[in-house]
């Protein structure tokens, strides 16, 4: 059976918690249009939900954002808490380079006397003495200040 046309029937706890969502509280705007669509799609009661079209429109998304959180809806086990509410994540877009012992010879290296021809240290002279003291493959002098400035 196509997702659209599959009903959203929702218990009096489900919609008491969309309610709930939408006018208590700070929330991110997304959610909160998620939790509109699924009252919007509401079949129960007898009630007769509008067309994804219309319902798109009088929430302010894409049809296809009102197909996918219906479809998401039946896929989550019709979890609505689940539907409305972001997935964490387990960790960051990118692996981090900079390991405690990386962090470490960089604290070494920054607290050393600066090279010949140079007053002081700085993240650019920092970041390819890294590189060459085979600490790190590859690091950039923009990593090098946000660690630093990670320590202060």
């Amino acid at each position: 059976m196509a997702y659209a046309k599959r009903t959203i029937r929702l218990n009096n706890a489900q919609r008491d918690y969309l309610q709930g969502f939408i006018t208590k509280g700070v929330r991110p705007v997304q959610a909160v249009k998620r939790a509109r669509i699924l009252l919007e799609c509401d079949t129960s009661g007898g009630r007769r939900p509008d067309k994804e079209s219309a319902i798109a429109e009088k929430v302010g998304v894409s049809v296809p954002t009102v197909k996918s959180v219906k479809r998401t809806f039946h896929d989550l086990g019709k979890d609505v808490e689940a539907v409305v509410k972001r997935k964490e994540r387990d960790k960051g877009p990118r692996e981090t380079k900079i390991t405690g012992d990386v962090e470490a010879h960089l604290i070494a290296l920054c607290c050393s006397p600066a090279p010949e021809g140079y007053a002081r240290w700085t993240v650019r002279l920092l970041a390819e003495k890294m590189v060459e003291l085979d600490y790190i493959d590859e690091i950039s002098a923009m990593s090098v200040s946000r660690t630093l400035k990670k320590l202060v």
